[in-house]
């Protein structure tokens, strides 16, 4: 079933209740599996495996720890940043995109420093389902591609994976979605205006390092223990990854070979 609509049979009722604010597997169309025979995660993309019902309750999140914490939000971040450049975005999905990253940009550091506080939890839980109904319609892109090669092989949280690209990915899209990133940046409420797009670039990049940093992600590929030399199975594994195909820039297995070295 891997890949996009390969589920051709009915499944059964699905009610789900998520008990972390990050994957979106309550609002979505996507399932992760690690195949750890191939050690890589592999992507089911289905509008077959939409859950019939979500039960969102903030007070199932309470007993996990921070760095999960950490890792999930950073995760619904990049479904967020990823849903609003994909080339399949549309009105209807940048608006619950925008809105997902306004809610974990806003919250997610402070929920870190209260983790009993429901109300905050409430809405990272909502900004993960906002980022859900996003990229279940427009897709991700090769911050996905890259994390579900690089988690498989690793062992890693996905959430984890996708923090260890984000910037990277961003510095490699930018210059083929200048006003996409510019609105990324304006909703994570960045001084932008008069900047050059390269200025912006480099102000988004840092505002996502510094996001990072106070969640406590700050581990590189290399620190991880990804060395150069496994950088072409990843690349060769991610380039055929579903995700890859609404990347806003074009990439072949060189360019992702290049952003994990930049990552290392």
């Amino acid at each position: 079933y891997e890949g996009v609509d390969r589920i051709l049979n009915p499944v059964p009722p699905l009610i789900f209740v998520p008990t972390t604010s990050g994957t979106s597997a309550d609002v979505s169309q996507f399932a992760i599996i690690s195949n750890r025979r191939e050690l890589v995660k592999i992507a089911i993309v289905s509008k077959a495996i939409v859950p019939d019902v979500a039960l969102i309750d903030p007070e199932t999140l309470v007993t996990m720890d921070a760095y999960l914490t950490a890792c999930t939000g950073i995760d619904a971040l990049v479904h967020a940043v990823e849903a609003f450049v994909s080339t399949a975005a549309s009105p209807m999905t940048d608006l619950h995109a925008l809105e997902a990253i306004r809610l974990v940009t806003a919250n997610l550091p402070a929920c870190l420093r209260e983790p009993g506080n429901l109300e905050l939890r409430g809405k990272l839980m909502l900004g993960s389902m906002e980022a859900g109904l996003a990229f279940s319609n427009a897709i991700l892109g090769a911050v996905h591609a890259m994390a579900h090669s690089l988690g498989g092989f690793l062992d890693l949280p996905h959430g984890e994976c996708n923090a260890l690209l984000l910037e990277h990915v961003v510095a490699f899209n930018y210059t083929h979605a200048p006003e996409r990133y510019r609105a990324v940046a304006e909703v994570f409420g960045l001084g932008i205006r008069g900047l050059s797009d390269r200025e912006i670039r480099e102000r988004l990049i840092r505002a996502v390092r510094d996001l990072k940093k106070d969640a406590g992600v700050v581990r590189t590929l290399g620190s991880a223990g990804v060395s150069r030399s496994d950088i072409p199975v990843l690349a060769s594994k991610a380039v055929r990854d579903a995700c890859l195909l609404t990347n806003p820039r074009p990439a072949n297995q060189r360019d992702i070979e290049t952003v994990y070295e930049e990552a290392l």
